[in-house]
């Protein structure tokens, strides 16, 4: 990926704080921001602005993470750069002055900066509303990320098979930059061929790949009957079969498909014995075709992508009236 020089010399000015509504940084304070930022770039003393902007060139150079997003080192530059911490007196708390002035630049890249609820930096892109973020399951969670966690984990808990779809999973592939993505739906059984889901993902190649989901409510196991809200890995056997073996319309393309992967989704636990049972049936063509994705998966994928809560994932504020005469 490559900025126009007018754009790049304009981060690195921020940067350097060249720009107003950022703090001055003179030449040891360039190095020791970058190693803020887990970088081992040390300013040569050469003019701060030029060298700055050919550091932010090498950062743009890496491989993006997905379609349309930035390279997580260099989002991550522009995260450090906008704490809301480091505001100066001549700009509000929420450095919405500072915001607006990065969004200068980027926008004619065509993305645009915004904070989330944790109060971190996101990019977007203003086409595709592609968050570049780097998306990390695995980090430690702030504090405000961990509420959302558990507010999640309560919906979860009481929402049908169609609301985990249409609420949880259809934002959150659309998040992680999945394209065409389309709902069977439950009104017309005949009609899903096994899928609930099925969406398709572009590789930087420009090839296609085409996915299909199969997603239960609670937990998949592999016990002999399905008990409660469980699901046992039996049934998803059958419908994976369906999904591998019918193809899909792609109008985009004109043309019919096969299913490249198939995930298996679950709102609760996928237990070691069903994923083994389930490998065990399968030829290896068709084990090397099948993803899972269990409660854990999406808890902490929804999170980190900065998803809005679901509506009924929102708790409700209770109106409490004092007990007064009429």
């Amino acid at each position: 990926m490559k900025f126009k020089n007018r754009n790049l010399r304009a981060i690195a000015e921020i940067i350097i704080g060249d720009a107003k509504f950022f703090p001055y940084r003179s030449s040891s304070y360039i190095t020791q921001f970058f190693e803020e930022c887990d970088l081992n770039f040390v300013h040569d003393g050469s003019t701060r602005w030029a060298w700055t902007a050919a550091r932010l060139s090498e950062l743009l150079q890496e491989p993006q993470p997905a379609p349309y997003t930035l390279p997580e080192r260099f989002v991550h530059v522009l995260r450090v750069l906008m704490y809301k911490s480091d505001a100066v007196p001549a700009d509000d708390p929420g450095r919405s002055q500072a915001l607006e002035t990065l969004n200068q630049p980027l926008s004619r890249e065509g993305y645009e900066a915004f904070y989330g609820d944790d109060d971190l930096l996101y990019i977007r892109h203003i086409g595709t509303k592609t968050i570049s973020t780097a998306v990390n399951p695995h980090r430690p969670f702030t504090p405000k990320e961990i509420e959302k966690r558990e507010q999640l984990i309560t919906h979860l808990d009481k929402c049908s098979e169609d609301e985990l779809i249409d609420e949880v999973l259809l934002p959150l592939f659309r998040q992680l930059g999945f394209h065409r993505i389309t709902s069977a739906g439950h009104k017309d059984k005949a009609l899903e061929y096994g899928k609930d889901i099925w969406m398709r993902y572009i590789l930087p190649t420009q090839h296609i790949l085409y996915f299909g989901v199969q997603a239960k409510k609670g937990k998949l196991d592999a016990a002999g009957i399905n008990k409660g809200s469980n699901t046992n890995i039996a049934e998803i056997h059958n419908q994976l079969l369906m999904m591998v073996g019918h193809e899909i319309f792609d109008p985009e393309t004109n043309r019919q498909v096969l299913v490249d992967h198939a995930f298996i989704v679950a709102g609760g636990e996928i237990t070691k014995q069903a994923k083994n049972w389930l490998g065990q049936k399968l030829d290896a063509s068709k084990r090397s075709q099948i993803l899972f994705m269990d409660r854990e998966d999406i808890l902490n994928l929804y999170v980190v992508s900065n998803l809005p809560l679901p509506e009924g994932a929102i708790p409700k504020l209770e109106t409490i009236y004092d007990d007064v005469p009429f």
